[in-house]
């Protein structure tokens, strides 16, 4: 090796020796930095192996809340039930039938049975008796009606109907000079009218009905005929079964 190559060789290393420690004094000097922590895997695997009913609580509480019904959807109603119950409220005599009775309360039967979803069978019964001074007046009938519902909002239906039934009106009146009842027949006749029910539960059913009965004209021996029509303005209590 030449001289000059050696001066060189030892200049070169003499400025390594002296940078040395500069660098490794900046090193020092340098901010700590953390090393990454490695994930848990362990760890991860028992946080994502959820037990059934954890996972089903999650699915539930992220999950959109089910859409609530239509406040006014229709409830459904059941077919081929049987019901029983009664009607209160004010009859009205019409016709010549207010010329021997008054207005009074009075109470009806009823009998219903659901045989469609937009139909019901309505079957009543009523007797009752109306004064005015000196003269009476007896109105029974046995009637068979067929409710048809116009719409069902939520629990709460009107209706109209309509039908047919059996009556026996009878009259205690003046013929001539004296006072009698008038002869005991029955004829037929028409009812018709309109109401709304209100169905509290799955076996009770509160409403409200109006219906006119429309008997047909009765014959009579003696005096004159035995004719007119009465209509009910009923509040309405049914036990479904």
């Amino acid at each position: 090796m030449s001289k000059k190559n050696s001066v060189m060789l030892m200049a070169a290393f003499a400025a390594i020796s002296f940078l040395s420690p500069s660098l490794s004094l900046a090193q020092a000097n340098k901010p700590f930095s953390p090393k990454l922590k490695p994930p848990d895997t362990k760890k991860e695997l028992v946080e994502e192996k959820a037990s059934p009913k954890q996972e089903a609580a999650k699915v539930e509480k992220d999950a959109p809340g089910d859409e609530p019904a239509h406040p006014t959807a229709p409830s459904e109603r059941k077919l081929h039930q049987h019901g029983l119950g009664l009607g209160i409220g004010q009859t009205f005599l019409m016709g010549n039938y207010g010329k021997h009775g008054e207005d009074k309360i009075t109470g009806d039967l009823l009998y219903s049975y659901a045989a469609s979803h937009s139909f019901d069978l309505l079957v009543g019964a009523h007797n009752s008796e109306h004064k005015d001074n000196r003269e009476r007046m007896k109105v029974r009938a046995l009637s068979a009606s067929i409710k048809g519902r116009v719409v069902e909002f939520d629990n709460f239906s009107p209706y109209i109907l309509g039908g047919l039934g059996f009556y026996a009106p009878q009259s205690y009146r003046r013929v001539d000079t004296t006072y009698k009842w008038t002869e005991s027949k029955i004829t037929f006749g028409l009812n018709f009218g309109a109401g709304a029910d209100l169905r509290l539960n799955e076996h009770f059913v509160v409403g409200v009905m109006a219906q006119l009965h429309w008997p047909f004209n009765m014959n009579q021996d003696k005096g004159a005929d035995l004719k007119g029509y009465y209509t009910k303005l009923l509040l309405t209590g049914m036990y479904l079964f």
